[in-house]
């Protein structure tokens, strides 16, 4: 994948990981690992593309991008054009992601 560093996780992100994890461990340890191995794998495919996610004009601008993680319903929520790439969030899909990004991305 070019030698390209991984996307960084913000405080925040570790922080949803860290939460979805938990929960999802209680019912299901083995998942719970699964999940922050797709979403450590992702940060590597956002390192190396950083435009493989999609723009969602309605939520971001155009240089925040989401990639749904693979098996999972939660959405990575990150900053395409930071050196390298910047993972803001890890959100469920079913969450309020317009609610959730307002204060991260300054819209009102």
């Amino acid at each position: 994948m070019g030698g390209k560093r991984p996307a960084i996780l913000s405080a925040q992100a570790r922080r949803d990981l860290a939460e979805a994890a938990a929960f999802i461990a209680t019912d299901n340890p083995a998942a719970a690992r699964r999940l922050r191995e797709q979403v450590v794998a992702a940060a590597v495919r956002i390192g190396a593309y950083p435009r493989i996610g999609v723009v969602r004009p309605a939520l971001a601008p155009e240089e925040v991008r989401f990639l749904v993680v693979p098996d999972f319903p939660y959405v990575i929520v990150y900053r395409a054009t930071a050196t390298p790439p910047r993972i803001l969030r890890v959100l469920h899909g079913a969450r309020d992601l317009q609610e959730l990004l307002r204060d991260l991305l300054g819209g009102a």
